[in-house]
């Protein structure tokens, strides 16, 4: 599954980012740590959609996460670089394909990597991921490498099905959390059993979670004006922070 319409849709949320942005590994991060003790040991790598650190509400949901008493990492996948913003209006103009074409594996894999790298250096020695549309690529390859103790996706894209689903539930003793919902190309209606299936003797800890009413996006770029989508959006948070609070 590549890119669908719904990677590039979605609305802006209002609020004010309390995180920071710091040079980590030489890649730029919003930064977004816990006001209270907290251990130093453990990361959440908040991997983003194609909007990266600039569209506000990823950092906002970066705060969330923070809140509950994890330090949480975005990094900038897309080295300054990211789909604009303005995109998300559905009569703009914008070659999707060619943003698309000029940020694969090859470019944004790296700062990923650099950013691990520099953590770990700093004592960091736990990691969760949580990858939202096209982050969640990059939760399963870091689960495939061994990297990080915990995962979660929600509505992922660029996931082949069912061969990286399988390839998880028989190699990766990572717990999976993923939140799907009623609308997406990425994990359809008609795949949600079969995946449950596929992990329904997975020991490290298995569980979906599904929002009736949303859309691919809806855990981050969901119009909170629809009360459906509102609840999809702060329960797939609620969900993600206890996966992370239970296993992390």
């Amino acid at each position: 599954m590549q890119h669908c319409d719904d990677c590039f849709a979605g609305v802006t949320h209002e609020g004010t980012p309390a995180g920071t942005l710091e040079q980590i590994g030489g890649v730029e991060c919003y930064v977004a740590t816990p006001t209270g003790d907290y251990p130093k040991n453990k990361v959440i790598l908040f991997l983003t959609d194609v909007f990266g650190i600039p569209l506000v509400n990823n950092k906002l949901l970066a705060d969330d996460f923070a809140r509950t008493g994890l330090k949480t990492i975005i990094p900038d996948l897309f080295l300054g670089d990211p789909m604009p913003e303005g995109t998300m209006a559905p009569a703009h103009l914008f070659d999707r394909e060619k943003w698309s074409a000029a940020h694969g594996p090859a470019q944004t894999r790296p700062p990923l990597d650099q950013v691990i790298a520099a953590l770990k250096e700093t004592g960091v020695t736990e990691f969760g991921a949580s990858g939202y549309c096209f982050g969640a690529r990059y939760v399963f390859d870091l689960a495939f490498d061994g990297i990080i103790s915990v995962s979660v996706i929600s509505h992922p894209s660029r996931l082949a099905f069912p061969g990286d689903f399988e390839k998880y539930a028989n190699e990766v003793k990572a717990p999976l959390l993923i939140n799907s919902c009623e609308i997406d190309q990425g994990l359809p209606l008609e795949n949600h059993e079969k995946v449950d299936q596929i992990f329904s003797k997975f020991e490290p800890g298995y569980k979906r979670e599904y929002f009736e009413g949303c859309r691919h996006g809806f855990a981050i770029r969901g119009d909170l004006s629809d009360p459906k989508v509102k609840a999809g959006k702060e329960g797939s948070f609620r969900a993600a922070a206890k996966w992370f609070l239970e296993y992390l």
